[in-house]
């Protein structure tokens, strides 16, 4: 038997997991599973940017004042900042196999890891929340038109949300697979609910008048910056999981081409789709989808289409949103199995799918979301590739009074910057881009003071210290020990 399968049959025993779903959580994926190239990546990150909460959002640009272009530089403007963060965090997962959260163990402690697993955690819940009624918003208005008659949002919204829990239970490969087939058919559907706007027969949805919409008011800088930064706060919300999406890849450039690249051009797509409407009734209508709608004439098949599309875009996002909540709450129960961590997480995110006034408020959850995770970014970066050179001790990962257990389980120099820097942040305007500033002073901060008090704490020199060997061989094979026992 392979070695990686005595690993996945140890993993099924230890934590109960039924068969043909994806065994690891916490654990290192072995080195030969590696495989998975840059074309798997960019459709899995494509299908997470291209979805109803981005193009709703996209629309909000518009309707907030901007125009047509400055939405879509605003658009590339937060993937920009938010991915900043994103892509260093990715690279644990490319080299060592590891979930991000893990990765954090590393810098506040094994057991001052919960922290950033039980806030992912939280925003994972509200981010599935926020998907499952954005898409129900899309899908009740194509509904009502199909049917003639009143549609109960919270009743789409609960069928919504139970159907993307069956795909995420399963793991990474079912990830992989959706969204192999689902990118072709997104992008196919993308251009024709762009090409079906164009063409409607109103002057105001001519491409000559989408994109001049606003445009003589002059450039908006203080609400570019505000909405850029309110939208790469998510992006920074999502470093802790980067690595998730990547330990099954096979080098560093397949991540990096893979991420970037089809983050640009999801944001591009939601920002034509979403942008384009709302800028086609002249801002009037926020939802982009209710303009979508109304441009199809009641052609039955152009309805279909959209549903389609929504649920597609719904259905991509929130099975990763699921997916990373499970391998958060594995991290901090760590004989909770991953998959019994995303049956968890799922029922409390269909919960809260209940709940249609999530949506209002973006800016709001996000500033928050910002004032939490640019400080915690910040640390990670400084420790991570800074102090740590980007090399860890994989197997003190898991052992209780390794080099990571620092004081009691807790690296206090690191989760004290992380709360300083919570305030901050919020002192700082958003429209000075502050997640970006606060990672920075942040960064330094910490790096600063673990420099200083390193000299005299052997505790905080090991956790900082770079470590002398990553042999892949023997991390698997001290991991395999472990499971095994």
């Amino acid at each position: 038997m392979d070695q990686h399968s005595k690993i996945e049959e140890s993993l099924a025993k230890k934590y109960r997991q039924p068969k043909g779903v994806e065994q690891f959580g916490i654990e290192a994926v072995p080195e030969e599973l590696r495989t998975v190239r840059w074309w798997d990546i960019s459709a899995m990150v494509l299908n997470f940017v291209v979805n109803p909460g981005t193009i709703l959002i996209s629309g909000a640009l518009i309707a907030a004042g901007l125009s047509f272009w400055q939405a879509v530089f605003a658009g590339f403007l937060s993937i920009a900042i938010g991915f900043s963060v994103y892509l260093i965090a990715a690279t644990v997962g490319v080299d060592y196999g590891i979930p991000g959260l893990v990765s954090m163990r590393s810098v506040f402690g094994i057991r001052g890891s919960w922290l950033a697993s039980g806030l992912r955690a939280v925003s994972s819940v509200y981010w599935f929340a926020f998907q499952t009624i954005s898409g129900a918003l899309g899908l009740t208005a194509v509904l009502e038109i199909i049917l003639d008659r009143p549609v109960s949002l919270v009743f789409v919204s609960l069928i919504f949300a139970l159907l993307q829990v069956l795909i995420a239970t399963f793991g990474y490969n079912s990830l992989k697979i959706l969204s192999r087939y689902s990118l072709f058919l997104k992008l196919l559907f993308s251009i024709t609910i762009i090409f079906v706007l164009m063409n409607y027969p109103s002057s105001s949805y001519h491409p000559s008048a989408v994109f001049s919409f606003a445009s003589s008011e002059g450039i908006k800088w203080a609400l570019i910056l505000l909405w850029a930064t309110s939208m790469a706060a998510a992006w920074f919300s999502n470093f802790t999981d980067a690595a998730d999406f990547c330990r099954y890849s096979k080098t560093r450039v397949d991540m990096w081409i893979g991420t970037f690249a089809a983050a640009v051009l999801g944001q591009l797509i939601c920002s034509f789709v979403g942008g384009y409407a709302v800028a086609a009734s002249l801002g009037k209508n926020d939802n982009p989808f209710d303009v979508i709608v109304g441009a199809s004439n009641g052609a039955m098949w152009f309805l279909l289409l959209i549903s389609v599309y929504i649920v597609l875009d719904n259905w991509t996002i929130n099975v990763q949103n699921l997916y990373t909540g499970g391998l958060s709450l594995s991290n901090i129960f760590s004989r909770l199995g991953r998959f019994w961590g995303t049956i968890i997480v799922s029922v409390v995110g269909v919960v809260f799918s209940l709940l249609p006034q999530l949506v209002n408020g973006y800016i709001g959850y996000m500033s928050i979301l910002g004032n939490i995770f640019a400080p915690m970014g910040g640390v990670f970066i400084a420790h991570y590739m800074l102090l740590a050179k980007s090399r860890l001790d994989i197997p003190s990962l898991f052992i209780r009074g390794s080099r990571y257990w620092y004081w009691s389980g807790f690296n206090w120099v690191a989760i004290f910057w992380t709360f300083a820097g919570f305030f901050i942040n919020k002192s700082i305007p958003v429209g000075w881009i502050n997640i970006i500033w606060t990672a920075v002073i942040v960064g330094f901060l910490y790096w600063a003071t673990v420099m200083i008090l390193r000299k005299s704490s052997d505790v905080l020199n090991a956790g900082a210290e770079a470590a002398d060997v990553n042999n892949s061989i023997e991390v698997e094979e001290k991991l395999l020990e472990k499971y095994e026992m």
